[in-house]
C-alpha cells in the first residue's frame, strides 16, 4: 500500500467513509470505519491533507484530527457535489469530497472560527462575490 497523501472523510452518525490516495493520484483506501474507531484508524496514518464536507459536526472532527497532526480543509456540500462520479452513496461522496479537496481553486478553509476571513485577505466578502451580482453584507 502507497503512502496516503490526501484524505476524504465522509461524516455522519455511526458510521464514516474514508477514500485516500497516494501523490500519483491512486486510490490505497477505501474504508467503511464506526464513528468509535475513526481517529484511532487516522492517529496510525502520516499527517496528509484531509478533506470534509462542511456540516455541524464537521468543526469538531476538523480539530480532533489537526490534534493528531493531519491538515484539515472544510468545503461546502455544493462544490463537492460537482465531483460526484456515480449514484449518491457515502463511498462516492467520501472520493468526491476526495477530489474537491485536491483542486487548486477548491473554496476549502480551515477550521478555526476567522479561517473564511482570513483565506479572503482584505478584500472580505466582495473579493468572493465580486463580479457575480451577488450583494455582499459588510462586516462589522
Amino acid at each position: 500500500m502507497g503512502e496516503v497523501s490526501t484524505i476524504g472523510l465522509d461524516i455522519a452518525k455511526g458510521v464514516f467513509q474514508v477514500h485516500g490516495i497516494d501523490g500519483a493520484g491512486a486510490v490505497v483506501i477505501r474504508k467503511r470505519i464506526s464513528r468509535s474507531k475513526v481517529l484511532e484508524f487516522i492517529a496510525e496514518l502520516q499527517p496528509c491533507l484531509v478533506g470534509i464536507e462542511a456540516c455541524p459536526s464537521a468543526h469538531h472532527w476538523g480539530r480532533e484530527l489537526q490534534k493528531l497532526g493531519h491538515t484539515v480543509k472544510l468545503m461546502p456540500p455544493s462544490y463537492v457535489k460537482a465531483y460526484l462520479k456515480r449514484g449518491k452513496n457515502d463511498a462516492n461522496d467520501a472520493a468526491a469530497i476526495c477530489e474537491a479537496v485536491t483542486r487548486p481553486w477548491s473554496p476549502a478553509f480551515g477550521t478555526s472560527p476567522g479561517a473564511l476571513w482570513r483565506a479572503l485577505g482584505s478584500a472580505g466578502a466582495a473579493g468572493l462575490f465580486e463580479g457575480r451580482g451577488l450583494p455582499v453584507l459588510a462586516a462589522k
